[in-house]
């Protein structure tokens, strides 16, 4: 495992760090700020400012220059993540489509696949999304019913998506489709790029319980997707989502050990001293610690592996099982600690928590989407370990 990065990257670095300083606003790094501001609002400054990161050359930082990208290292790559998460810089409004899809289309897709859909993506002219789980078939997705009956060159999709991100402003969406009929489980399944703006598809939002409606569901009735808008060929839908979800679970750790090690800080600020020096809680605190500090060497563990060419594969699962179960857990010591307080939106009249009530919400979904922790303990028993079934 290498723990250094390279003069290079160390350059970037300061560079990156200097234009962030000039250019994210100043309001932005107080936790409190996207709790002021409507959901629509914060969308649209979000895509704003992207797109003048775009102009300053801070987006695609290792995608070919040829497809918009900055053509650099994944070492830079990791940099550029740990250092928008340091700058308090929030999600991408494309994060779904930059993280997963852009790789996989760059991994299998065609030449006019990664022309059409990368720099469009990295210019935030469209927002992508994406349509996995259904009514029941959630962690077991083989089991999913919505269906494309071909006609002539083009499909036509029926049926109906659930906990879709960005489902209120995606332009278009990258789902998965029984495209053969009668086919079964894993089998006949293609992951299809559909239009969202047509007739045929309409997407409501889903309210959470922090308040946020970030999630949404998407129903097909008759909406039509040429076959050449379908990614890693038909029926090939299963090995691409596979494919794809290695790139969502094995995504760089060292943006979220940031992030997580600011929110562990917030944490124990908003406890104050009395909670701090009750000597059980303090050892849960240092877990914390110890628990976030794994995630940091693990994640410089799995960049290691990707710089020299490595293939994250069914690993993917431990960066996912470790990263979730260690956002949740902090979460779960803010409970410890501020106890009935902590499910209140505004516990204290001193102090704006609403963003730390939203982010301790929020934190009782990741073990479960990008594949729950049981689902990810079986893949990592079969498939690296060697496990019997």
């Amino acid at each position: 495992m290498d723990l250094s990065f390279t003069p290079d990257e160390e350059r970037f670095r300061t560079q990156l760090r200097a234009w962030l300083a000039d250019n994210v606003p100043r309001q932005w790094r107080s936790p409190s700020f996207w709790s002021t501001v409507s959901e629509a609002e914060a969308f649209e400054l979000r895509r704003d400012w992207e797109r003048v990161r775009y102009r300053a050359g801070f987006a695609g930082i290792s995608l070919p220059r040829e497809y918009g990208g900055r053509g650099g290292t994944p070492g830079m790559q990791a940099i550029h993540d740990e250092e928008t998460a340091r700058a308090r810089v929030p999600h991408s409004v494309n994060q779904i489509g930059l993280t997963f899809l852009v790789p996989t289309v760059m991994a299998i897709g065609t030449d006019e696949q990664k022309r059409d859909i990368i720099l469009p993506m990295l210019r935030n002219d469209v927002i992508w999304c994406q349509g996995f789980s259904e009514p029941g078939a959630g962690s077991d997705l083989a089991a999913l019913r919505t269906v494309g009956v071909l006609d002539g060159d083009e499909f036509v999709v029926t049926g109906q998506k659930v906990w879709t991100t960005n489902a209120a402003h995606g332009d278009k969406i990258f789902t998965l489709v029984r495209t053969e009929p009668g086919s079964k489980r894993h089998h006949g399944i293609s992951m299809l790029l559909i239009d969202m703006h047509q007739d045929g598809v309409e997407a409501r939002p889903l309210r959470q319980m922090s308040g946020a409606s970030e999630f949404g569901e998407v129903f097909f009735t008759n909406a039509r997707v040429k076959v050449t808008d379908c990614l890693g060929g038909v029926g090939n839908g299963w090995s691409t989502a596979m494919l794809l979800l290695s790139f969502e679970r094995g995504a760089s750790g060292l943006a979220q050990y940031t992030a997580f090690r600011s929110q562990f800080d917030e944490i124990v600020a908003a406890a104050g001293a009395e909670q701090i020096d009750d000597p059980v809680l303090r050892q849960r605190l240092a877990r914390r610690i110890v628990d976030l500090e794994c995630l940091r060497y693990h994640a410089m563990h799995v960049l290691t592996q990707v710089e020299k060419g490595g293939e994250l594969g069914a690993e993917s699962s431990l960066t996912k099982l470790q990263w979730s179960q260690t956002h949740q857990q902090l979460w779960e010591t803010f409970d410890d600690l501020l106890g009935p307080e902590a499910t209140l939106a505004r516990p204290r009249p001193d102090a704006d928590m609403r963003s730390m009530h939203r982010e301790a919400m929020w934190s009782r979904s990741v073990t479960i989407w990008g594949g729950s922790s049981q689902v990810q303990r079986t893949i990592v028993a079969e498939r690296v370990l060697g496990l019997p079934r």
